[in-house]
């Protein structure tokens, strides 16, 4: 991993006008303040269709991208809206993202902006050229024919034409902007890592369209779901309900659909983070009817078969594993055969004893280290709510032994810079030194998460110089 550094901020969180962050100026203006404050990377979350929790962690499709996303003022000037269609989407605060209303006015907007296209055949013949596209876009069709309710209970198979373009213009110009952005960020200096749940939804056009490649019964339930055992976040583990994969049905095609995703994500970012890395070589499986994830147990995943079929098709891109939670010896050697970094948890280096690996002092080169996930409280909230002798510890191992604890905050961004880690990822709060009411996810959680965005004003007061100077004293330009 080469020695750089960046900053995990979701799209979501950009600045804007219309209740939640685009694929819009401000994300070049967020590429133009990376590179001013000397960092390399802008880490993303998944870019799908969110869930009822506003979770881009389980989604209709593993391929389709969020339609939140699409900037309306690039529709606008190439006259696909009003400016009362317009007026009508602007936001009532610019601090947390209005899922409710853009749940009810966002998709209906662009439906009507798709009946204005005039290019009809060239984004027919971009869904056309991808069959997960395609597959997603007949899904959404097909379950707004079904009033929203899941594949397995439909009973309407009739595709309204008008709808299923909406969703196949949506698309295209999600895809188009983005690829825009990326362009732009890449002529800047700019590397983008995406993030990639390794699961997919039960309701979601890829166990819809690719039923045999999922544990189900007679009824297209799932055997067997996905979740977590018990842990630091959650005592009962977490159920998270994905379907769990079929690996020998996998297997019998080299994990084909798997390796079309890679290349999916590949196409988007420089680089990919695999979320949950460790279900790969082993994943905790859920009976179907269970209530809690207690009740689950561990089975084998598909290992180095998996790791060797993505090395085929990852050419330049760099892989990111995951490899937080419950981790064995196997998954340890799985990430070292692998050859991807695996990542490293400031916030987790004081649990333990002096062997953990999330101390500074243990990480290795080949680690992407954070001060804290978008799982973590932010690094101030957690400095807050330690008891005060872990918090005097951890900063004496930082270096900083005055009473005043407050202004130990820097000495914690130095001793990470310094740390060998091949690369250090800080979140945009942490940039920012905000606390936990800024916090982006708490997991187990159903209301309240996935919210935080951030202005403009708060982006020009942070101070680039202070992180230009620790890119140039650690050689992480």
């Amino acid at each position: 991993m080469e020695r750089k550094s960046g900053v995990l901020m979701h799209i979501s969180s950009l600045p804007g006008e219309y209740s939640i962050g685009s694929f819009g100026t401000e994300a070049k203006q967020f590429i133009n303040f990376l590179k001013s404050c000397g960092f390399t990377y802008w880490q993303v979350l998944p870019f799908c269709m969110i869930d009822e929790c506003n979770s881009p962690y389980k989604s209709y499709s593993a391929f389709g991208g969020n339609p939140y996303f699409v900037d309306l003022n690039t529709l606008y000037h190439q006259g696909l809206l009003t400016d009362g269609e317009m007026s009508s989407q602007r936001q009532q605060t610019p601090f947390s993202c209005e899922y409710v209303r853009l749940y009810h006015n966002r998709v209906s907007v662009l439906t009507v902006a798709s009946q204005r296209a005039e290019n009809v055949q060239e984004i027919e013949t971009f869904i056309e050229n991808d069959s997960h596209l395609k597959a997603f876009c007949e899904f959404m069709t097909l379950k707004q024919a079904n009033h929203q309710a899941p594949w397995y209970e439909w009973t309407n198979f009739e595709m309204d034409k008008d709808t299923l373009f909406a969703w196949k213009f949506i698309q295209f110009h999600f895809f188009t902007q983005w690829a825009e952005i990326k362009q732009y960020a890449n002529s800047r200096g700019v590397k983008l890592i995406g993030d990639m749940p390794i699961y997919v939804s039960l309701d979601s056009a890829d166990v819809w369209s690719n039923k045999e490649l999922f544990l189900l019964d007679e009824n297209n339930r799932p055997t067997s779901v996905a979740g977590v055992p018990p842990d630091y976040f959650a005592q009962d583990g977490q159920l998270w309900g994905n379907p769990i994969y079929n690996w020998d049905k996998m297997r019998e095609t080299n994990f084909s659909w798997w390796r079309e995703r890679m290349m999916h994500m590949f196409s988007l970012f420089d680089s990919v983070r695999i979320d949950h890395f460790r279900g790969i070589e082993s994943y905790w499986a859920v009976p179907g009817s269970a209530k809690t994830a207690r009740e689950g147990k561990w089975e084998k995943g598909p290992g180095m078969e998996l790791v060797e079929a993505i090395r085929q098709i990852q050419g330049e891109r760099s892989v990111i594993a995951e490899d937080l939670g419950d981790i064995t010896q196997e998954v340890i050697d799985l990430v070292n055969n692998s050859g991807f970094p695996g990542m490293r948890v400031f916030q987790f280096a004081f649990m333990g004893g002096g062997d953990t690996p999330h101390l500074p002092h243990n990480y290795p080169k080949n680690c992407v280290a954070y001060t804290g996930t978008h799982d973590n409280n932010t690094l101030l909230g957690y400095l807050w709510e330690l008891d005060p002798q872990t918090r005097r510890h951890m900063l004496r191992y930082c270096g900083y032994t005055d009473e005043n604890w407050e202004k130990g905050y820097d000495a914690i961004l130095r001793t990470m810079f310094a740390s060998h880690a091949g690369l250090v990822v800080l979140p945009i709060q942490d940039l920012l030194g905000y606390g936990s009411d800024t916090r982006l996810n708490i997991p187990g959680k159903a209301d309240g998460n996935w919210q935080y965005r951030v202005t403009e004003e708060q982006l020009n007061a942070i101070d680039k110089e202070k992180f230009k100077q620790l890119n140039e004293l650690y050689k992480r330009t």
